[in-house]
């Protein structure tokens, strides 16, 4: 490609930030992250300090909350450009919140700065007992999907013009 059709395809194409996400609930799956983001982004196994997973009575997904002595097992999506972080913050109920984690990663002893997505009250009365990805595969994947691809459309429809 010669330098203008270079800086013709940079104008079209801005540069992206790029995103790390550390998840541990329904975003671990391959199938619901390639209905929100379209793609499946690539992803290591990673281990998250200083907080514990739990279930949340009346819903399918888990929640984690910062606890010393815990540690959460889960992923890190990297690679995550903006627009795909804002169709993740959509997507994530109003009770957590984006912050800034450090994982490690399960491969080394490499540690990295990612984002989390964590229940925002840590004394909810809801939360509750530990959350297994494998059960909630077997028992919730196949309906959860469908509720993916529901809020998936309804996206679309607000965020197209």
């Amino acid at each position: 490609m010669d330098s203008a059709s270079l800086v013709a395809h940079a104008s079209l194409h801005p540069q992206q930030n790029l995103h790390t996400l550390f998840v541990y609930g329904s975003l671990m799956a391959d199938e619901v992250l390639r209905i929100l983001l379209k793609r499946t982004p690539q992803s290591s196994d990673a281990l998250l300090n200083g907080y514990q997973r739990l279930s949340i009575k009346r819903r399918v997904y888990p929640a984690i909350i910062p606890v010393d002595s815990k540690k959460v097992s889960g992923k890190i999506l990297s690679g995550i450009k903006d627009f795909e972080m804002d169709i993740l913050d959509a997507f994530e109920a109003v009770e957590y919140k984006r912050i800034t984690v450090e994982v490690s990663l399960m491969d080394g002893l490499e540690k990295l700065l990612a984002y989390a997505y964590v229940w925002g009250n840590e004394k909810d009365p809801n939360l509750y007992g530990d959350w297994d990805f494998e059960e909630w595969k077997r028992d919730y994947l196949e309906a959860y999907i469908k509720r993916v691809n529901k809020f998936m459309k309804e996206f679309e429809q607000q965020t197209t013009p």
